[in-house]
This record gives structure tokens, sequence and C-alpha cells, in this order.
């Protein structure tokens, strides 16, 4: 047969191959626009452009239905807008029996919380979900499940299958007209410094609508999520405040015994075998593990020692650091601060990564499992070094698991700082709430009153024995805690499991069930 230019094509070639004869240039793009549209594609538009006018316009681009799983980043922490403005959007159409497959959930979102009471929102995957959310989600108001997983077991799920999103919605601080997205160039200074949470959702989403309050010429490049990635993009007035990034843990603190165990992590990382020249390390973002650096500082100039590579989520005293040549390169996948922010737009040694390269447990390489040391924060630790970073001691869910399963399970050392007691409530206790970190990963834990190591690490306890750091068992802080304020009674809990503990590897590592009214 003739094809479009008039060549003969033998029929057994196209039987061979299982392909179709040549029938114009533009012939097979307008059947695949067409069969996505149902409309006939223009053979050639020099004006086309993803950008849609409205987050209303978009829902229905993207054939939004009862069902489906919406994907949401948290960049902007407590400043973000981008939720709220698309789920008000869906609540007015009516959608019912929705996912929110988001990264974090926060007191940012609260305005969701209706939703969940009416069944615009019946089931949440996320690291963790604070404020109002947590609240309605523990007194059983969510008609399905809360599915916690870590940073990494989040893109696990995704990369899987096991989690499926039908429209992800990428909050970024500039766009060109094609999807080109980057998380700097915001003209209302709403930049969020990266954009690696975003990255999976960007690769799997079915529908990819990227949400920006600043249109830049093509290309917007670098780009964070390039344009062969994103279906539509929709210009609003603003996407977040940047300046709620850096709230509540993530702030530097001043609190003197929070100061005193970020020294004692510093003074006792010192004393093991891999405190050395070009040491890979992460902080959490309470505010005693960012004390910790500034502690760790002194000491790598006091013995000349640098540090090879800092990762995970990024601060200031980091960035200060790595200025004064104390720190190699910044590997950064979430950004605490405004001073983060500024310093990747021009260091060349701070560079963005993805959540997959970051602590995906399944993939060909993450970068948890360079660590040597990771300092992480804590709501409970108990006897077996279990952690509990999810649910208060009240029962009700609280925090998010962040990357901190991730990082414990690669780390060389695996540091733990928390208080004797939170409040008048043990943080050292014999049984967690909820596990959200198994003790297996957890080395060592820093409080106020000393520091415990995890009995599996003899080679710690050696090399540590002949300083004056106060080390003593787990067990004794448990029982020092119990002295000072008494055992505390257990969390009275339903029957009814609101929400499951995710661990990296899809398997459950605990339930989350519904707090018991109290009667009177």
């Amino acid at each position: 047969m003739k094809n479009a230019v008039g060549r003969e094509i033998p029929e057994e070639i196209l039987k061979l191959t299982g392909k179709d004869a040549f029938a114009g240039s533009y012939a097979k793009h307008q059947a695949v626009y067409q069969a996505a549209t149902h409309k006939v594609a223009p053979v050639i538009d020099p004006n086309y452009s993803k950008v849609v006018d409205s987050i209303e316009e978009v829902l229905k681009k993207c054939g939004i239905k009862d069902g489906m799983t919406l994907g949401f980043h948290h960049h902007f922490r407590e400043g973000d807008y981008v939720v709220n403005m698309v789920m008000e959007a869906v609540h007015k159409m009516g959608i019912k029996d929705l996912t929110i497959c988001a990264t974090s959930l926060g007191k940012a979102q609260n305005a969701i919380v209706p939703m969940i009471e009416d069944g615009t929102i019946t089931n949440i995957q996320a690291s963790g979900v604070r404020g109002k959310i947590g609240e309605a989600i523990s007194n059983g108001k969510l008609k399905g499940l809360a599915i916690m997983r870590s940073h990494g077991g989040r893109v696990r799920a995704i990369e899987s299958g096991e989690t499926h999103i039908d429209i992800s919605f990428i909050g970024a601080p500039s766009a060109d007209d094609m999807g080109n997205c980057r998380a700097i160039g915001s003209q209302n200074g709403a930049d969020c410094g990266v954009l690696g949470y975003a990255a999976i959702d960007a690769q799997y989403a079915d529908k990819v609508v990227v949400v920006t309050d600043t249109l830049v010429p093509f290309p917007n490049v670098p780009a964070s999520i390039d344009m062969t990635n994103v279906d539509y993009v929709v210009k609003v007035d603003a996407i977040g405040d940047p300046t709620k990034i850096a709230t509540g843990a993530a702030k530097p603190t001043t609190d003197q015994r929070k100061l005193l165990m970020a020294k004692y992590a510093a003074d006792f990382m010192v004393h093991t075998p891999w405190y050395k020249d070009g040491f890979i390390y992460q902080t959490g973002v309470g505010g005693a593990s960012i004390a910790s650096t500034k502690f760790l500082a002194e000491h790598l100039r006091k013995d000349n020692i640098h540090i090879g590579v800092a990762m995970g989520g990024i601060a200031q005293a980091i960035c200060e650091l790595q200025h004064e040549g104390l720190i190699d390169k910044i590997a950064d996948t979430q950004d605490f601060d405004m001073a983060s922010i500024e310093d990747i737009k021009t260091n060349p040694n701070h560079y963005e990564i993805t959540t997959s390269q970051y602590a995906d447990p399944f993939n060909k390489g993450a970068y948890v499992n360079k660590l040597d040391y990771v300092i992480l924060g804590a709501l409970e630790v108990d006897t077996h070094f279990n952690v509990n970073v999810v649910v208060g001691s009240d029962g009700v869910i609280t925090g998010a698991q962040g990357g901190h399963p991730d990082t414990a399970a690669g780390a060389k050392c695996t540091i733990v700082i928390a208080p004797l007691l939170q409040g008048r409530i043990p943080a050292i206790c014999t049984e967690c709430t909820t596990v959200t970190t198994p003790g297996e990963t957890v080395d060592v834990v820093v409080t106020d009153y000393g520091i415990a190591i995890n009995p599996r690490r003899q080679d710690i306890i050696d090399a540590v024995k002949d300083t004056d750091l106060p080390i003593c068992t787990i067990e004794e802080l448990r029982d020092t805690a119990y002295k000072m304020v008494g055992t505390p009674d257990p969390v009275q809990f339903g029957d009814r499991i609101v929400g499951i503990i995710e661990a990296r590897d899809g398997s459950v590592m605990d339930v989350v069930r519904q707090v018991k009214k109290a009667e009177f």
C-alpha cells in the first residue's frame, strides 16, 4: 500500500512490525487529541497554551468525579493556600467520596474539616496531620481511613501503584504557559525553594495541574517540574504565604532545656566512629535538632572537620555553615525558613532532590542510605526504643512521620532528642501510645536528664564508655520521669480504627483508634 508521501510500503512489513503506514504528520496527533478532548485538533497552533482560566474550569477539563484521589504537596507548610482553594471549588461542584493524598496536612488546611464531616473527603493519605483535621480523624469524623506514611513510603506507594492519583495539584511560585515550573520566581514573594515532594505526583498522576501566582515567558528553566508531565496551568492571585513556612517546631529554639539536649547530642557525636572528615548529616525539624547543628559547628571548627553533605529539610543554620566552609554540599528536599529559600537561588552547592532520590525504600539508591548521622525529635520513646511522632498523649493525631522512619532506617547513627517530660507527660515511657518508627532503627535517645544507647549498638556503647557524658539506660530515664509525675494512665480508645501507621515497605506498623469520649 502507498503511504501519505506516495511510497509503497509492503503489507508484510506492516504485519511483521505491527506498524501503520505513514498517514500524515498530524494524523496520529489528531486521533490522540480527539480521543482525549472530543474535538478536532488544529494542525499547527502557534498560540497553543496549557493555561486555563480558573480552578473550576480545570477541574472540569480533568474530568473530576466522585471517588477520585487528589494529590497535594506541603512545601508551603502553614502558609499553603492551594489545598483549600481547590477543595472549595470541588465542594461547590458537589463532588463526594474523595481521597486526599497529600505529603502532609496541617493547620493551614483546617477549612477542609467540614468537607470531611459531609463526605466530600472520605479518605486521607498523608505523612500525618495536625490541627483540626487530626482532631476530626481522631474523633471518628472521617468516614474512611487515614493512612499515614513516611515521605519515602508515599513515593513507594505511588510508584508501585498501591496509590493511584487521578489529579495532582502542584503549587508553584512560577510557571510558563506550557507548565515548566520552579520553586522560585514568584512576583508576590511566594517562593518555597524546592518542589521535590511534587515530583512523584507529576510523574505518576493521570492529570497534573500547576497552580501558580506568576506566569513567566517560556521556557521557565531550569524547571523543578517540566512541561512533559504537566497537563494544565492555572494562574491565581496567591498560592501561599512563605513567611509561615518557618512555624512551630521549625523555628530555632531559645529554650534552655532544648539547648542542653542539643549540646549533649553534638558532644555525643564527636566520640563516635563516623565523626570524621566528609561525614553525611541530617537534622529534623525540631528546635533542639536544629540547635544541635550550631553546637556541632563548634566541634567542627576546633577539630578541622567538615561535613560532606547536609541533607533533608534545610534551615538557616545549615546554610550558614556551608558558607563558612564547614559543609561541602546541601541536598535539599524541603526548606524550613526564608534564609534557606534565598540560599538555594544563588548557591550552586545547595541543590534540590526529589523525595524519591531522598527516601524511597525500594529504588536503586536513596540519599538516606548514605547518612552517617540523623538527629530527630519525638513525642514519645518507649523502653524498646520505639518512637511515636504522630499521636499525642491524649490520643489525638497531632504530628507527621515525615522522613523520620526513612532516615532512622538509613543512618549509621540515629539520635532521637526528646525532653524527659512533655509538660507533665513522660516522653520516655514503657510503651508508646502509637509506634511510628521501630526501635530497631533508633540508636541513641538524648534527654535533658541523660543519654540512653540502644543495647543493640554495643559498638556505640564501647565508643562512649570512657567519656563524661551522662550515659544511662532507657529504663532509668523512664523511672526518673515516672517518679517526677507518676505513671501515666493509658489513653482510652474506642474500638473503631480511624487510621493506620504504615511502615516504609507498605506493611502496617500500628493502628490508630478513635479516642473515647469522656463520660461525665
